[in-house]
């Protein structure tokens, strides 16, 4: 069974987020001739992808991943989706649903990385602001924040108080492909999309018709507050998403929202685990 990797929306990144995983899945997979291929594109937006000024949705990742996917893979794959990009696995599956109900499409399994809080993924913002948002960061003063935000300084914080569990992963291994991937001034579109939300449209009846079986990994600090102000566990965000999706399970890993880099083995070890079940999984959905 083969992996679609699809990469998260940041300042610098790209598939290289991939490349520890990459490499602990060579070491820990392949190295036992287990495990099949591994594919791994820049999503539009980002890296070495075509880069317009445009407010990215998750339906134009989705529709370049179903390209991708039907004319370059063209085998079954099990879709491995970091953070907020977990919007983009869902809208391929939108796009594959009749022949998911078939059983014909490539698509046989879901790994949902650390996703947002499930109450975030039911919210749907008014179009109007996403676009006065956008419009403001479309402009001059969102140019110069993007060459701010872009700075090794502003990287190596923003990681240690919001993407990791310690300091310990924040090494030139992840700041340098950041720094380079940044370089570009167009990659700030997708990052501009992101932060305008355009990826929040509500996703509870989507998600409810996606059957293939479903593996929700969420760090053991990973936290967030409701709108009542109380704290949802690790295990909280874990029961909500394996309640939306049909047929889901969850597991909880050590790390905070970077698990496939923070915490490769662990994520590596459940992943593959996943995929050695899928069989199982399958027929008891039958």
């Amino acid at each position: 069974m083969a992996l679609l990797l699809i990469h998260p929306i940041g300042v610098g990144l790209s598939r290289r987020f991939w490349d520890r995983f990459n490499l602990a899945w060579a070491q820990q997979v392949w190295a036992r001739q287990d495990g099949g291929a591994i594919y791994n594109l820049d999503l539009l937006g980002c890296g070495e992808s075509d880069l317009p000024q445009r407010p990215y949705k998750p339906e134009d990742w989705g529709g370049q991943l179903e390209d991708f996917l039907n004319q370059v893979v063209q085998r079954p794959v099990v879709l491995v989706a970091q953070g907020a990009l977990v919007p983009a696995a869902i809208a391929l599956c939108r796009l594959e649903q009749e022949k998911i109900n078939a059983g014909t499409s490539h698509i046989k399994g879901l790994v949902l990385s650390g996703p947002p809080a499930w109450r975030l993924m039911l919210d749907v913002p008014a179009t109007w602001r996403k676009n006065l948002v956008w419009g403001l960061l479309s402009s001059p003063l969102g140019a110069l924040f993007y060459r701010y935000a872009r700075r090794r300084q502003f990287l190596e914080s923003f990681s240690r108080k919001q993407l990791f569990a310690s300091n310990s992963p924040i090494d030139a291994e992840w700041i340098e492909p950041l720094v380079a991937g940044a370089k570009a001034p167009a990659t700030r579109h997708a990052v501009f999309a992101f932060l305008s939300r355009f990826w929040q449209q509500g996703y509870g009846e989507a998600v409810a018709k996606i059957a293939v079986p479903t593996l929700v990994l969420f760090g053991d600090e990973a936290s967030s507050v409701t709108r009542s102000g109380n704290r949802e566990s690790p295990q909280d965000r874990v029961d909500a998403y394996v309640k939306a999706f049909p047929n889901a399970i969850g597991q909880i890993i050590p790390g905070r929202n970077v698990l496939p880099y923070e915490s490769t083995e662990a994520f590596v070890a459940a992943t593959n685990q996943f995929v050695k079940d899928l069989p199982d999984r399958s027929q008891s959905l039958a």
